[in-house]
């Protein structure tokens, strides 16, 4: 049987233009202000960046591939030493709607690929409804959401 691999795929409207969803994901204010506690920079063609994260202590290099104003962010990670390519899709649903749109490829069918296949479709899901929460309603949901250290 050949090797299959995974991909997540996860989606959500928010109450917003396509500008304002856009500016809220490439600017390292904005995605301080609900998934993320630090970024070296704006996500622009060619920039290599670090993120960091409020619940881990490490430095995750995010490599920026393809931005397209308002519509389209590609952008490579590196988790535990592999890359992994995540495209972000705005679709404008009437003129203060957005639907976005996540998929990352390359989980494994191993222990390994299901193990970050569940981690990671939860980071998406928590991503888009702390997105949605931050326009909508100005609200960080992560701001103490991982103080209790979870366990991984």
């Amino acid at each position: 049987m050949k090797n299959q691999r995974f991909d997540i795929k996860t989606v959500i409207q928010v109450l917003k233009p396509a500008n304002e969803v856009f500016e809220a994901i490439v600017d390292p204010e904005g995605l301080t202000r609900y998934f993320i506690s630090e970024s070296t920079g704006r996500m622009e063609p060619g920039k290599e960046l670090i993120w960091r994260f409020p619940e881990f202590d490490m430095d995750v290099p995010v490599r920026i591939d393809k931005v397209e104003q308002d519509k389209f962010i590609s952008f490579y990670w590196d988790a535990d030493g592999k890359e992994y390519p995540v495209e972000i899709s705005l679709t404008p649903n009437g003129p203060e709607a957005t639907v976005v749109r996540i998929t990352e490829k390359g989980g494994d069918n191993d222990d390994a690929g299901i193990k970050w296949l569940k981690e990671n479709t939860e980071g998406w899901a928590n991503f888009l409804a702390c997105l949605k929460a931050y326009l909508e309603y100005g609200i960080n949901l992560r701001k103490g959401a991982f103080d209790f250290k979870p366990e991984k």
